[in-house]
């Protein structure tokens, strides 16, 4: 027993002790378990319900109590017979009957109220997402860079020792020497700069899922390559148009819009106030019965009426630049796709592998003194141009994937 208790427990430690590596998806929910701005956002549904609370209730009664003539001194005749015989008391109590549906008619649009602010926090989630998404992408780019720098000053570490050596012996000049060991100096930045893209993307990625949702030491996986995807235009904006929370938002902001309506209609209804009334007067007791009913001659609430019939036009013009602004997105989201696609395939299409062969025989050629310092330079720079232009225009693909993705409202591609 001592043993497996040993052995779980150096088994927990080592869990504790690994680094916390997260996928992209993990990312994405972390982020929206713990981003705080997200959950800020969310936090104007429950303040929508509590409006909807508000909103179903009903008119307070009113209750009045008046006792008059009392004594300051002690009366001849005693208390009790001067408070039976001398004395006013009125006990009154009053409620407004709500007319039109008032009640119905707030419940219905605090509860369309409610709607729209829920589509407007999915909205708020798909931003999250993209930029989660993005800031991601960032992070494998800024790695693959490093790597990319950590092998080119490798490699050319070689060429420099083979260039002391061929100094020492004669076989090329000091100045061509010094001249390769400066470009040593650009290879040595380029990996400095790269681990600061690194750590600084792994920090703000790390901001948008929650600065302590993750470790500082935390890391991500995942594949940082070219995944070709088959879309068409026509399915990518029927999928908008379902998914969109901001065009849903809009589209359920009509029917609140047609709420506020029906409710400014409702409260141009009259309330009636009925009340009933005891009275002791003088050692005389009487009830009696109230009724307030106001006459709507002036104010009908006809502005009010007025101003959310215009808010229902209002709402249907927002709904159908909603629905635009979503195809435009579609659009503009898709075009990108095909134009970072077909930059990744034109590197894709041969000339990685022509850079990466024409740097090699450059070199082979440079180190056996067939090739001159500055043939070999130029090449080493176009090699490096390439390889970092082929992982920029990876990331800006994957990129757009996710921008399609945002345009969309889900993560699922047809």
């Amino acid at each position: 027993m001592k043993v497996k208790s040993l052995a779980l427990f150096l088994t927990a430690v080592v869990a504790l002790a690994a680094p916390v590596t997260i996928t992209l998806e993990e990312a994405i929910q972390l982020a929206l378990r713990n981003n705080h701005t997200l959950l800020a956002a969310r936090t104007t549904i429950q303040q929508s319900l509590a409006q909807e609370v508000s909103a179903n209730l009903r008119p307070n009664p009113q209750l009045s109590a008046v006792w008059a003539y009392l004594p300051l001194y002690h009366p001849e005749e005693g208390f009790l017979t001067y408070f039976h015989d001398s004395t006013e008391f009125d006990l009154g109590l009053n409620y407004t009957v709500e007319r039109g549906q008032k009640r119905q008619r707030r419940l219905q649009a605090a509860r369309d109220a409610t709607a729209v602010t829920r589509f407007q926090v999915g909205d708020n989630e798909r931003g999250i997402e993209f930029q989660v998404a993005s800031l991601f992408i960032n992070v494998q780019l800024a790695g693959s860079t490093l790597d990319l720098t950590r092998q080119n000053l490798a490699s050319f570490q070689k060429t420099v020792d083979i260039s002391d050596a061929q100094y020492r012996s004669g076989a090329v000049s000091e100045n061509d020497y010094l001249k390769i060991k400066l470009q040593l100096l650009q290879f040595q930045t380029d990996v400095q700069q790269a681990q600061l893209a690194r750590i600084q993307a792994l920090s703000d990625l790390r901001q948008q899922l929650g600065y302590d949702a993750v470790p500082a030491d935390y890391d991500v996986s995942g594949v940082f390559d070219y995944r070709p995807i088959l879309v068409t235009l026509s399915e990518l904006e029927a999928l908008a148009l379902q998914n969109r929370p901001d065009l849903q938002a809009a589209q359920k902001g009509i029917d609140a819009a047609n709420s506020q309506y029906s409710l400014a209609k409702a409260n141009g209804k009259q309330d009636v106030t009925v009340g009933a009334n005891y009275s002791h007067t003088s050692g005389v007791n009487a009830a009696t019965t109230s009724m307030n009913f106001p006459l709507a001659i002036f104010d009908r609430n006809q502005g009010e009426i007025a101003r959310t019939r215009y808010a229902v036009t209002q709402a249907q013009e927002q709904q159908k630049a909603a629905r635009g602004q979503v195809l435009t997105d579609v659009r503009d989201a898709y075009e990108g796709f095909l134009s970072n696609q077909r930059v990744v395939q034109f590197y894709l299409s041969g000339n990685l592998e022509t850079s990466q062969r024409n740097r090699d025989i450059s070199e082979y050629a440079y180190q056996r003194g067939a090739s001159s310092l500055l043939d070999f330079l130029d090449t080493e720079r176009s090699y490096r141009a390439t390889q970092l232009g082929y992982r920029q225009a990876l990331a800006a693909y994957l990129t757009s994937i996710e921008q399609l993705r945002q345009a969309l409202g889900t993560r699922d591609l047809p």
